[in-house]
Formats: C-alpha cells, sequence, structure tokens
C-alpha cells in the first residue's frame, strides 16, 4: 500500500486533528517526564475510531495494537539516548526481557478474544490507579534487593501482560518495581526504557497476529494495527518527544506530574462514561 492511498484512509479533518494533538501531547509528555504515550494515544484513538466509525467492534484492539506499533519506533531513540548515557542496567534488562517478551505477545493473543468492552474497563480501572500515583507521587520504599531468576522472571510476564492489555511500555509498573528493589531512580528509569523497546515489538506483533482473522477491520488495518494513524503519530510523536526532553529541566516537572494526572483522569472518564452509557 503507496503512502498516498494510507493517508486517503484518514478521517476527516477534525478527527484527523485530534489526532495529531494527541499525537504532540503523547510525544512532549514522554520526553518530558519519561511516560509513555499509550496512556495518551489509546484514549484518543478509541474517540477517532468510534467517531469515524472504522473500527466496528474492535475499536479498543485496533487502539492497543496501534499505539504499541507506534512505541516501537518512538521507544528506540529513547533507548540509544539512555545507553549512551551509561545509565541503563544490562543485566536487568536481560533478566526481563524473555518473560515481558513472552507475556506480552500471549497477552496480546488473550486480548484479541477478549471483548472490546472488557479492555476498555480494563484500561480505565488501569489509568484511575496510575493517575492516583502520579498525583500523589506514591511510590514504593525502597525495602530489598531485585529478586532472583525466578521472581524477575514472574515480575517480568506480568508487566508484560498487563503492557499488551493497555498498551504501554510498561514503565509505570517497571520503574515502581525497580526502585521497590533498590534500584537508583534514575537508573530504573533508564532501564525501564531499555525495556519498553522489546515490549512494543513483541506487543505490535502479538496484535497483528492476533487480529489476522478478525472480521469487520477497516482497509489499511495489518491485524490489529490501523496504518493510517500509526503513521500520523509516529510522524507527530518523533517530533515531539526530543522538544520534551530539552525541557524536562525547565519546566516544573512534579506539577506537569499532576496535570498528566487530571488528564488521564479526564479521558478515563470519558470512557468510563461511554461504557456505562453502552449499558
Amino acid at each position: 500500500m503507496a503512502l498516498h492511498e494510507l493517508f486517503g484512509l484518514l478521517p476527516a479533518p477534525g478527527l484527523l486533528l485530534a489526532l495529531v494533538c494527541a499525537g504532540v501531547v503523547a510525544g512532549f509528555l514522554a520526553g518530558l517526564l519519561g511516560v509513555g504515550g499509550g496512556l495518551v494515544i489509546v484514549p484518543a484513538l478509541v474517540w477517532v475510531l468510534e467517531a469515524a466509525a472504522p473500527g466496528g467492534a474492535h475499536v479498543q484492539h485496533l487502539a492497543v495494537g496501534t499505539s504499541l506499533a507506534v512505541m516501537v519506533f518512538t521507544s528506540f531513540s529513547s533507548v540509544l539516548a539512555h545507553h549512551r548515557k551509561g545509565a541503563v542496567d544490562w543485566s536487568i534488562v536481560r533478566r526481563m526481557v524473555p518473560a515481558m517478551v513472552i507475556g506480552t505477545f500471549a497477552g496480546a493473543q488473550i486480548a484479541g478474544s477478549i471483548p472490546s468492552q472488557a479492555l476498555k474497563w480494563f484500561f480505565v480501572a488501569y489509568a484511575y490507579v496510575i493517575a492516583a500515583q502520579m498525583y500523589f507521587n506514591l511510590k514504593p520504599a525502597a525495602s530489598r534487593t531485585m529478586p532472583g531468576a525466578a521472581g524477575t522472571f514472574a515480575a517480568g510476564g506480568v508487566i508484560g501482560v498487563v503492557s499488551s492489555f493497555v498498551g504501554i511500555g510498561g514503565g509505570s509498573m517497571s520503574v515502581p518495581f525497580m526502585t521497590w528493589c533498590n534500584v537508583p531512580i534514575h537508573r530504573a528509569i533508564a532501564t525501564s526504557a531499555a525495556l519498553g523497546w522489546p515490549i512494543a515489538v513483541s506487543g505490535a506483533l502479538g496484535y497483528l497476529v492476533s487480529g489476522r482473522a478478525a472480521a469487520g477491520l477497516p482497509w489499511g488495518s495489518v491485524g490489529f494495527v490501523y496504518l493510517p494513524a500509526m503513521v500520523v503519530l509516529l510522524a507527530v510523536t518523533v517530533c515531539f518527544a526530543p522538544l520534551g526532553a530539552r525541557m524536562a529541566h525547565r519546566l516544573p516537572v512534579a506539577r506537569l506530574k499532576r496535570v498528566f494526572a487530571l488528564l488521564m483522569v479526564v479521558m478515563a472518564s470519558e470512557m468510563l462514561w461511554s461504557l456505562l452509557r453502552a449499558g
């Protein structure tokens, strides 16, 4: 499919503008706060897909799969930047990645058989929890060391499965887990970035596979990845993530985290309201 054909599949200009705005916010916050853009991209994509009506019964699957596909590209530059600074603990990455990859891919297959409404409920609950964590700056006290092989594998698997259901890179779980295990916060953030890339790759592949036989998908979809939206979001987030990173030392990050938490509450509440109206 040629690039001009992809753009011909995009929704009306007003909805396209909403998609671009979501990409701006997601990219900027990813660079500024080190948070995955999925918590912004997924509800924005759900809104656009429902308004343009191309997703049918698989709106949430398309939103999550597309979010993970966007992160395959956007997270790679973040990994390189942290690696160049020597901030990534590759020993933790090597121990956690296999379980994360398995968990994310398996979770995507499971998600393919879960109704879109159920996935929406899961996303809403998760968004409220993470919003509370960010707003009140809740952090587990560093009270132990990294577990052995079995414990690390189990933690990686759980993070992978949850990430595949929500469409994120797992940083909102892996960073608290590592800080709880006495990994310094800056090292935990950098290591989380390195963990997010394989999560995105395995999750995107998982949604490509789980959606390959789904009926009623819009033209322009490959499995549960909606290519037109992916192209737009990728172009915008890649442009604005470096801007957010440059502003990280100039803006009041703690206050902006609270603003982001409130934004998540608004988006999750809008999705909750649509679920309640649907009955």
